[in-house]
């Protein structure tokens, strides 16, 4: 059997965390990177027992607001030997009802910039190597402007556009690229501050869907049910209601 070998990008908590630990539950071969790297060593101790033989678990730690990041990337490429899923889990956001200038600028900064900086090289590389799987975590939230998170929904709004552009300029290069943008709804995550929203998910629940996804081979998955339900309805609302709405 030929080992599958993914890098997770933000897999020290949260979503990027639980889709590491299922990818390695599944026997795939693994690279964990994200800033903290003690949160790293320690998924590694905690799912190392389970290895089956020739399988891997390598760390590194690479910040995507960094412009050594891509040649931590390549660094974490070499290491592995090559990978055939990129998997992608950074994003910052806060309610910024004041809209606060160092919240704006550093949510565009982590959400905009970084993420093109470590999309764009995923890209690259496996245009160089003939084909790969890219799955990016964006969200419902960027299904129209929230007036309570400006920079949030805004920059949500460019990640699955610039997924969805990236997924044409592949098929118009013939190039054995398949784009995922995973979209979540409100997730129990440290993003939120610990504080409570309608529809919960955990990430737990979140991680199965994406994996789901990914054998699948979508290109879009809105996670889950009831957002699947609840965002083509929020898409048709009049924009001269919704920019009246109270949220």
């Amino acid at each position: 059997m030929i080992m599958k070998k993914a890098i997770i990008i933000g897999a020290s908590s949260g979503i990027g965390r639980e889709v590491a630990k299922l990818l390695i539950a599944d026997g795939w071969t693994v690279g964990l990177a994200a800033r903290r790297e003690e949160n790293l060593q320690q998924l590694k101790n905690e799912v190392g027992r389970d290895l089956a033989d020739g399988q891997r678990v390598e760390t590194a730690r690479i910040d995507v607001c960094s412009d050594e990041a891509t040649h931590q990337l390549h660094d974490l490429l070499t290491l592995l030997g090559g990978i055939d899923l990129f998997f992608y889990a950074p994003g910052i956001g806060k309610v910024n009802r004041q809209l606060q200038a160092d919240i704006e600028m550093a949510t565009v900064e982590t959400n905009v910039l970084g993420f093109t900086r470590m999309i764009g090289e995923a890209y690259r590389y496996f245009a160089q190597v003939g084909g790969g799987h890219i799955v990016a975590i964006s969200s419902i939230a960027g299904t129209k402007g929230l007036g309570p998170a400006p920079a949030y929904s805004a920059s949500k709004a460019m990640q699955a556009t610039y997924l969805q552009a990236l997924q044409q300029l592949a098929n118009q290069q013939h190039l054995p690229i398949l784009i995922t943008d995973i979209r979540p709804g409100f997730v129990d995550t440290a993003l939120l501050g610990n504080r409570h929203y309608p529809m919960m998910l955990r990430p737990e629940q979140v991680a199965k869907e994406i994996m789901s996804a990914i054998r699948h081979k979508n290109h879009v998955r809105i996670i889950d049910w009831k957002y699947r339900l609840l965002t083509p309805l929020w898409r048709c609302v009049p924009n001269g209601l919704w920019r009246r709405l109270p949220l």
